[in-house]
């Protein structure tokens, strides 16, 4: 089979290698699409040195159809179209006694801790395969791993039907969390981030979204628009926050624009510290969580794709070969305010 190996950092190799039959409880998924997410971005530049040594396969997001059965598997049929989980948790640990998967102590992840999807062939254990309807594109069924961020966070943040948001950053994981947010709630969505065109993205696909530019103020914008209360919930979805000098934090950022008893979901990933007041996290005797990945909520985004709830289009930039993965990552590298997601097709 074809693959594309990460052979040093910021470096790709269009190769060939072999691929054997499934093991026992395994099944081989024909790769049709696979997507270019930011922690692909990461591991690109090395930023993930030692977790992800190179050389390696990268590639957690992705779809196909099922090509073969290791023994012992049923309920799959050659050409099944399905989503893969690329999840993979110890099942010993405190948080894996308790079902809470996302926060295992050793969680691994394929196309990460070990050799993922942008390939023509993988072989997975069952488990963490989901099957779609005839009507899901595959190229959108490709995203169901980043939609399961956006899910899971709305359900850590507890959205329920009329309640008012903020999201602070508009990129790849702060547009899945408004869609997912959709589906639940039709109250005014306030959009943070500092490109207007991601902010645009927001606004051209639902109604009722307010586009803030970061470095106006958004804080007393949501506090205007809100009659001083502020939004139900505040998302911080921006990760590596590149803020000009004066800029507010979108951590302290989300914990100003909540109402008293609000809540607050972290979601970003860096390893600066956030400068957080808690004075003013306590003084609305607020409360604040994280999210992480996902935690079972593919056949809800699946159902979703299903009836079309979904705006999977709208996040998807480019499609390119998977031979051109390198082109693809220097486009996300070098051009990251008109590319949004690039997926790469494996397919015929």
């Amino acid at each position: 089979m074809k693959a594309a190996l990460l052979n040093e950092y910021k470096k790709f190799q269009w190769i060939d290698r072999e691929i054997g039959d499934p093991k026992a409880g395994e099944v081989q998924i024909k790769v049709s699409f696979a997507s270019i997410c930011g922690t692909d971005m990461h591991i690109f530049n090395g930023d993930f040195h030692p977790r992800t040594p190179v050389p390696f396969i990268p590639g957690h997001e992705m779809a196909g159809t099922v090509e073969m059965t290791g023994t012992g598997v049923t309920g799959y049929a050659i050409g099944d179209k399905v989503a893969i989980d690329p999840l993979i948790w110890c099942g010993e640990c405190q948080a894996c006694k308790a079902h809470h998967y996302p926060a295992c102590t050793s969680l691994q992840l394929i196309g990460i801790d070990l050799d993922g999807g942008f390939c023509e062939y993988i072989n997975v254990n069952h488990n963490m395969l989901f099957k779609a309807p005839d009507q899901v594109p595959e190229e959108h069924l490709a995203l169901t791993e980043i939609y399961g961020i956006g899910f899971h966070a709305c359900n850590r943040a507890g959205v329920i039907p009329g309640d008012s948001l903020a999201i602070w950053g508009a990129g790849r994981v702060g547009q899945v969390i408004l869609q997912a947010a959709r589906t639940i709630t039709d109250a005014p969505i306030y959009m943070v981030d500092l490109l207007d065109k991601r902010l645009r993205i927001a606004t051209d696909a639902y109604d009722d979204v307010i586009p803030l530019n970061a470095l106006e103020d958004p804080v007393e914008a949501i506090k205007e628009h809100t009659g001083g209360n502020g939004t139900d919930i505040a998302f911080e979805a921006v990760g590596h926050p590149h803020l000009p000098d004066r800029t507010l934090n979108p951590v302290r950022g989300a914990i100003q624009s909540i109402r008293g008893g609000g809540r607050v979901c972290v979601l970003g990933l860096t390893d600066d510290p956030a400068p957080v007041v808690f004075k003013e996290l306590i003084w609305k005797e607020a409360s604040i969580v994280a999210s992480r990945v996902s935690h079972g909520e593919y056949p809800t985004i699946i159902d979703q794709f299903g009836k079309g709830a979904l705006k999977p289009e709208v996040l998807i930039t480019s499609i390119l070969p998977g031979e051109q993965v390198q082109e693809a990552f220097e486009k996300l590298e070098k051009d990251p305010e008109n590319y949004l997601k690039i997926l790469l097709q494996f397919r015929d």
